[in-house]
């Protein structure tokens, strides 16, 4: 799996920070409101909407909320028409980044995401120029306190995973798009926690970076994971177990 995966895993399973809920609300309303929009307000015939809800009701958001933002992406309430765009670019040690935006104003974000590519020597590229190296896939992390690799196994392939990797102090659960929630569904009868559970972009290969380019990869990945219009930013650096653990520590 790909180094940004085991920062990811790192990332949650620090604790939850009250200042920033209000930020991750935000962006899980953005994706309920486009995914309704796109696919209509019945989270059981759309399923991007359903993985989207999940998602936010793990996050412990309010149902009202959750109704709100679907029907601002049906029409039924007045909201805000937003975009979805996704921008490529190089990391300054040269691995591969996708930035998957949601946005009500183009001009402004576009700025903004090349700002903080060149903030830390990336660069923002042509569209397609890293696509190609990514697949829509989903991704499982259950911390090995969790469960025995064994029956984690048995369980995710039974529901329809592709495969079960050893990540360090973490297991990685892959699975296509449609399979996802029914893995994730098995993982959660059985009382198998996961520390993270989402839909994503997976690189097919991966670089390898240490020292000042791991450190200033990450940098420029959690900035850019924090800006407002952003939902999601993937990558293929790998950078070894140890060094993550002590950048993340920092």
């Amino acid at each position: 799996m790909s180094g940004h995966s085991k920062w990811s895993t790192i990332k949650h399973k620090k604790a939850a920070k009250d200042a920033k809920r209000g930020k991750l609300f935000t962006k899980l309303i953005k994706e309920i409101t486009v995914a309704a929009k796109m696919g209509g307000g019945d989270i059981n015939a759309n399923p991007r909407l359903r993985t989207a809800v999940t998602t936010a009701r793990a996050s412990s958001m309010p149902l009202d909320n959750i109704d709100r933002a679907i029907k601002k992406g049906t029409g039924e309430l007045e909201g805000v028409t937003y975009d979805e765009i996704t921008y490529e670019g190089y990391g300054p040690g040269g691995a591969a980044v996708l930035v998957m935006v949601v946005t009500d104003n183009r001009n402004r974000t576009v700025s903004e995401i090349r700002h903080l590519f060149g903030r830390f020597g990336g660069s923002m590229g042509e569209s397609g120029c890293v696509a190609w190296m990514f697949s829509k896939r989903g991704v499982l992390a259950v911390d090995k306190s969790a469960a025995e690799e064994e029956r984690l196994m048995e369980l995710a392939l039974e529901a329809g995973a592709d495969d079960v990797t050893d990540d360090g102090d973490a297991f990685t659960v892959t699975t296509t798009p449609d399979a996802f929630e029914a893995v994730k569904d098995a993982l959660d009868k059985a009382g198998i926690a996961t520390t993270s559970a989402a839909v994503g972009m997976v690189p097919s290969n991966t670089l390898s970076l240490t020292g000042t380019q791991a450190e200033q990869t990450l940098k420029m990945v959690e900035e850019l994971e924090d800006h407002d219009d952003v939902q999601e930013v993937a990558s293929n650096f790998d950078i070894p177990q140890e060094e993550l653990e002590r950048l993340s520590a920092a």
